[in-house]
């Protein structure tokens, strides 16, 4: 009965259960899941595993009136604060960097406050893909080394400052004479912001998980898992050895692209989606409407159209 009696307190204190309580119950669970997800398959993992074993030979010491050792791993404990921060740096900054970047341009709200218009951000973008994905066919060709990195919402303004500025319009001799062997921008990668070719020769950061990367990729194959890491950028590489066309995105790499290919996954991820209301229109267009495109083939085909392969 005294153990019941010792709980009643407890009890007491979170009955009746408030909408605040609900709320703090809810933002404890989103942090811990948080921060699994920050540690999984990462170095952090064992590092984890390391804490969590200390804390039961902690106990156990304590159990056993081991009072000498459990005396100095309290001591170790009352810095572990400070311990986690320094040994998860590098997932704390990744994380809170990716937390911290929001993407307020793609609510309607601000959707007016951005300086270029959908249909001029997509004719910018149609010719940054035509003039990337020509380049690495012709780089591919030759097996000549190449690594492009398509900036997106996640500003790359410190890879950009190891670089050499460039702010020129993107062609296939643009990435031609960048990339070509012994040229002195051809060590680096180049750098895509706003579809125009911003920066050139810029380093990029290692990947995390460098250890359980395949052996037998090089170095710009790695840098460009880095950078797909740490940003939601886009990065492109032209093997040296092979010649075959890959991508990373969120620390993935995948590999063999064809130009077609390479272009399908750039258009999917680059060009901005179309407003539901103009979708709408167009479904529900009087029959007796047609477009300028539909005009000029109904004139030469005579009302037929031959099916877009």
């Amino acid at each position: 009965m005294d153990f019941i009696y010792n709980f009643v307190p407890y009890f007491q204190s979170v009955l009746p259960i408030k909408f605040s309580d609900i709320l703090d119950v809810a933002v404890l669970y989103f942090l811990i899941y948080k921060g699994i997800s920050l540690v999984r398959e990462t170095r952090a993992g064992g590092l984890i595993k390391g804490i969590v074993f200390l804390v039961v030979l902690y106990f156990i010491m304590d159990s056993v009136e081991m009072k000498i050792i459990a005396y100095l791993m309290r001591q170790m404990f009352d810095i572990g604060l400070l311990a986690i921060v320094v040994l998860f740096q590098p997932e704390l900054r990744r994380s809170l960097e990716k937390m911290g970047h929001s993407r307020v341009s793609k609510f309607p709200v601000f959707s007016s406050l951005t300086h270029e218009t959908t249909e001029s951000a997509t004719s910018k973008w149609g010719i940054a893909i035509e003039a990337i994905c020509d380049a690495c066919e012709d780089l591919s060709s030759t097996a000549t080394g190449a690594l492009i990195v398509i900036e997106q919402e996640f500003k790359l303004s410190e890879q950009i400052d190891t670089g050499t500025i460039i702010n020129a319009s993107p062609s296939k001799e643009i990435f031609g004479n960048i990339f070509y062997p012994k040229t002195p921008l051809h060590d680096g990668a180049v750098i895509i912001r706003d579809g125009i070719v911003y920066a050139a020769a810029c380093f990029l950061p290692k990947p995390q998980k460098e250890e359980t990367i395949n052996k037998s990729l090089g170095s710009r194959h790695r840098a460009a898992i880095g950078m797909s890491e740490t940003s939601d950028a886009i990065v492109i590489i032209v093997s040296e050895e092979t010649g075959a066309i890959s991508v990373a995105e969120n620390g993935v790499l995948t590999r063999n692209f064809s130009r077609d290919s390479l272009k399908k996954l750039l258009r999917s991820r680059l060009f901005p989606e179309k407003p539901a209301k103009q979708t709408r229109n167009r479904k529900h267009k009087k029959p007796g409407l047609l477009s300028d495109n539909e005009n000029i083939i109904k004139k030469h085909f005579g009302g037929k159209r031959k099916s877009d392969k």
